[in-house]
């Protein structure tokens, strides 16, 4: 998942890791932008990546309801060149997209016979950007006057004006580059108060592993302050949810606990584990460490995703189902659809308890929110497909699907 970097098809090789119950995509609704017409009905956006061994292309699918019994339709999508990723403020009226072909951001308003029309352009390549990736939440949206996007590539966090389309600042954080590797942003970040907390995840640059560093971007958008605050018990932390006592529980990736199952022996491949970590004070409780695995009886265990509050959801692979083959790369382990779901108690962190209700899926998913439902997404048929379930009930009914691999939805209206 180098930023830079894009899945083809052909490598049948996925990552699967992006708006869950925590507010990521912006802390409350705001209303319709005065450009969005006098259509309130709903409209959601998906954005789908299509790729072949020599290039990706997008396309951005709008729909009035997010439920289908046929697979989305790709006819009448605007097409995207690259990789595209869809941000933005839900039910604002507006999308901004992005590209892997350029450091451009575009801005599209949605009219009123539902279609997007383009209301404008920013360029970050002053910023020392040449293409934007990795997910669609290292996009954060604050206000409609107000954003930030983070990079990877070049250390910083750059600020902008989605209205008025401008840049208006950036943080240099040399701290997130670690010689030798790859940095990797969170799918999920936190949002806490007027705090973006984004958590990091390295691994080597050559050869298969992970760093033995957990870190995480504390951004204060009240002051457009930020620090990189790190800690050397585990590795490839990039995901975390809040508990009810507002500390942030941190934890191994599955592509993380992956890499451990294909080198159990091996000393020198961190032990998926769980963190805790104080927003106020931006420091790790040295006091607190678990093993994922102790939490689910011994299971390869990474991942862990907002549930309801109080709670999380760790993934867990089902080897029952699922044989890990001698020399399967972790990436094919961790895009099995063979993970189950276990839900964790944050207030009582001793065993977590499988969700039987819910199907296994790919190791991580993205989590979008549509109205008051939650979906995850597997990628299926060797990246050929992406499939919406719903996390709202905990059923796992499949809601919708589309040609192309989907790390973006927006819902518009």
């Amino acid at each position: 998942m180098k930023p830079s970097s894009f899945l083809r098809i052909s490598s049948r090789v996925l990552t699967a890791f992006a708006c869950a119950f925590v507010v990521a995509c912006g802390d409350d609704p705001v209303d319709p932008l005065p450009d969005a017409g006098t259509n309130t009905s709903p409209l959601y956006a998906f954005v789908a990546q299509v790729s072949t061994d020599s290039e990706s292309q997008s396309y951005v699918i709008l729909t009035d309801k997010v439920d289908h019994t046929e697979p989305l339709s790709l006819e009448n999508a605007t097409e995207i060149d690259g990789r595209a990723l869809g941000s933005g403020i839900s039910k604002s009226g507006a999308l901004f997209v992005s590209s892997s072909e350029s450091a451009v951001v575009t801005r599209y308003n949605v009219t009123n016979d539902n279609k997007l029309e383009k209301a404008g352009e920013v360029s970050f390549a002053s910023k020392g950007l040449s293409s934007i990736g990795e997910y669609q939440n290292q996009f954060q949206f604050v206000s409609e006057t107000k954003a930030y996007y983070f990079d990877g590539r070049t250390s910083q966090i750059i600020i902008w004006n989605p209205k008025e389309m401008t840049l208006t600042n950036s943080i240099s954080l040399p701290a997130m580059t670690i010689e030798g590797t790859i940095l990797t942003f969170a799918s999920n970040p936190i949002r806490v108060g007027t705090q973006v907390l984004m958590p990091l995840g390295w691994r080597p640059a050559a050869g298969i592993g992970i760093t033995k560093k957990a870190g995480i971007i504390v951004l204060d958008t009240a002051n457009d302050t930020a620090q990189v605050v790190t800690d050397d018990r585990c590795g490839y932390v990039r995901d975390g949810v809040v508990g009810a006592d507002g500390q942030v529980y941190l934890a191994t990736e599955a592509y993380g606990a992956a890499v451990k199952r294909t080198a159990q022996a091996n000393p020198d491949v961190p032990t998926p584990c769980l963190l805790k970590f104080d927003p106020k004070t931006a420091t790790y409780d040295k006091a607190f460490y678990k093993v994922l695995g102790d939490l689910t009886n011994g299971g390869a265990t990474g991942s862990l995703l907002q549930g309801p509050t109080g709670s999380g959801y760790l993934r867990v692979l089902d080897e029952s189902t699922y044989t890990v083959a001698d020399g399967t790369h972790p990436r094919v382990i961790a895009s099995a659809v063979a993970w189950r779901w276990w839900k964790l108690d944050l207030a009582n962190i001793t065993k977590a308890t499988l969700v039987d209700t819910l199907p296994a899926s790919t190791g991580s998913s993205f989590l979008f929110q549509a109205d008051n439902r939650t979906l995850f997404t597997e990628f299926t048929n060797g990246g050929t497909n992406t499939n919406f379930r719903e996390l709202s009930d905990l059923s796992g009914k499949l809601v919708a699907t589309h040609t192309g691999l989907s790390f973006s939805f927006l819902q518009l209206r």
